[in-house]
């Protein structure tokens, strides 16, 4: 199997160029409820879990370049929905709890699940 590219994966580089292009590129008029919302959220996985995986390796806590597996997939969703929805709200008056986004999360989670455990 491939080593695994982590901040060059293909899925990761079109995550982030979403974010990109939603954030600084498509005007606010554009937007509906979605995109304004939630498509940002979709991406955190595929974006920032390749580089969190790149992080543990160069610090010795994953073994090798594999693709990511469900269960890292889903401990970091877990980690990081905990992190954004239940502790963030209460450090920033910015943050504002939110399960659909959770919901989000965990779509873009099976999406890049998908994606990196294919045979």
């Amino acid at each position: 199997m491939k080593a695994f590219g982590y901040a060059r994966d293909p899925l990761c580089l079109l995550a982030c160029a979403g974010y990109v292009v939603n954030r600084w590129v498509v005007p606010p008029a554009w937007k509906g409820v979605f995109l304004r919302g939630y498509f940002d959220d979709c991406l955190l996985i595929p974006a920032a879990l390749p580089l969190v995986l790149w992080l543990q390796f160069r610090l010795g806590l994953r073994l090798g370049p594999a693709r990511p597996t469900w269960a890292e997939i889903v401990m970091h969703l877990a980690v990081w929905s905990v992190a954004a929805e239940v502790i963030m709200p209460h450090f920033s008056p910015h943050a504002i709890a939110d399960p659909w986004d959770v919901v989000a999360y965990a779509a873009g989670a099976v999406v890049a699940g998908l994606v990196w455990t294919r045979a």
